[in-house]
């Protein structure tokens, strides 16, 4: 799929890591990312809908809030439980943000980063006649 290109699109993060082939291997077992070779041979991903492209870097501080950038998931309570398998750290527990579904981790190049659950119709649909 080719990404929308246009004025203010987000299109290429640099995530610091300490270990690069650590970092890539996380983001795509836990998120699906794709990862290449670039032709200057290091490693880059496309993000799971192929929209954002970036890179790890080194001899960067890890990225603390400030600006906190969420990843969007299908099931925020599995992708948890497949963060920590990988070697993440849950910072922020889902329910902090509700009746938003999100959640805080600590990624392995010490990172911190969100997740974000789309609510479903349904749940959309009783929380505001519930109001």
């Amino acid at each position: 799929m080719e990404p929308k290109l246009g004025h203010g699109k987000i299109c290429y993060i640099e995530l610091p890591a300490v270990d690069i082939a650590r970092s890539s291997e996380f983001y795509q077992t836990v998120f699906g990312w794709s990862v290449r070779t670039r032709g200057d041979g290091h490693l880059a991903f496309d993000d799971g809908v192929g929209q954002v492209s970036g890179t790890w870097v080194t001899g960067r501080p890890p990225a603390q809030p400030g600006l906190l950038v969420y990843i969007m998931v299908d099931n925020a309570a599995t992708t948890c439980q497949a963060i920590t398998a990988n070697g993440g750290e849950i910072v922020q527990p889902i329910g902090a943000d509700a009746p938003e579904i999100t959640a805080r981790f600590r990624d392995p190049g010490g990172n911190i980063i969100g997740v974000y659950q789309q609510r479903s119709t349904d749940q959309r649909r009783s929380n505001s006649v519930a109001r």
